[in-house]
């Protein structure tokens, strides 16, 4: 019997996303990933001095380095990548299920998770990522498509947030807010046109669960996923000037939910 094409695509996808790899960079991005038990190492390249500032790092990951002249780095990397001598493949991050991720733990602060509506830009994802991690949020949730995708650019700008931060790619992002919604958070897309200020729409609300979804630049919240938050809020500014890059707004907007 014939398979569905739906059932071939899904294997292909599977299979696709089993192959894929990501190039990391940079001393600090590979040293991180190199500590991080949980990450699938596969290729490490490595100058003799980053090698030597790798030492640690590199004994206890327990991977052979393959020495490389820093006048002819051999990683697949992009010409502009400042790599700082030090190139690692691996396998992307698992982080298990939404549900298990995102759950309250008994006796600690009440969660935080940011969703991202197709913001694609992989710069702002890792900054994201970084503001995250500091604000003690349990996940930042993205598509799968039109999102930035685990990358060596993004674990650079994360600065080692990448991994320890989940970082989670769904299908659907409507179908993870009404995930969340079921676990009993809150979710408030943030939107510059919203009546309420994010101040006002999170009073008296911060002692429980709480997500904040945003959009790309431009383009902002898709209307499926306005439709799927419970409110918009926008965050107050002062002057004539009131925009803010999204990994600003990012960390705005946990500050002000954690306060």
């Amino acid at each position: 019997m014939k398979k569905p094409r739906w059932v071939i695509e899904k294997e292909q996808a599977k299979k696709a996303a089993s192959a894929e790899t990501v190039w990391l960079f940079g001393l600090h991005a590979v040293r991180d990933a190199l500590m991080n038990p949980a990450r699938e190492k596969l290729r490490l390249i490595v100058t003799k001095n980053a090698a030597d500032k790798l030492d640690e790092a590199i004994s206890a990951a327990g991977i052979a380095p393959e020495m490389a002249d820093p006048r002819k780095f051999a990683a697949p990397l992009d010409p502009q990548s400042v790599h700082q001598g030090a190139a690692l493949e691996v396998k992307p991050l698992d982080w298990g299920s939404l549900e298990d991720i995102c759950a309250a733990a008994p006796g600690e602060a009440p969660p935080r998770v940011l969703l991202l509506d197709r913001v694609s830009d992989p710069h702002n994802v890792g900054a994201i990522l970084r503001s995250a991690e500091v604000f003690g949020a349990c996940a930042v949730i993205a598509t799968r498509h039109h999102s930035a995708p685990e990358t060596g650019a993004l674990a650079k700008t994360a600065s080692g947030a990448l991994e320890r931060q989940p970082y989670l790619r769904v299908t659907n992002l409507a179908r993870a807010i009404g995930a969340l919604r079921d676990m009993g958070y809150l979710v408030v897309g943030l939107a510059g046109e919203a009546e309420a200020d994010i101040e006002t729409v999170l009073e008296g609300r911060r002692e429980g669960a709480v997500a904040l979804v945003l959009g790309a630049e431009g383009p902002g919240l898709r209307e499926k996923t306005r439709e799927s938050c419970d409110a918009l809020a926008r965050i107050a500014y002062w002057g004539d000037f009131g925009s803010l890059n999204v990994s600003n707004a990012a960390a705005v907007a946990l500050y002000a939910s954690r306060r």
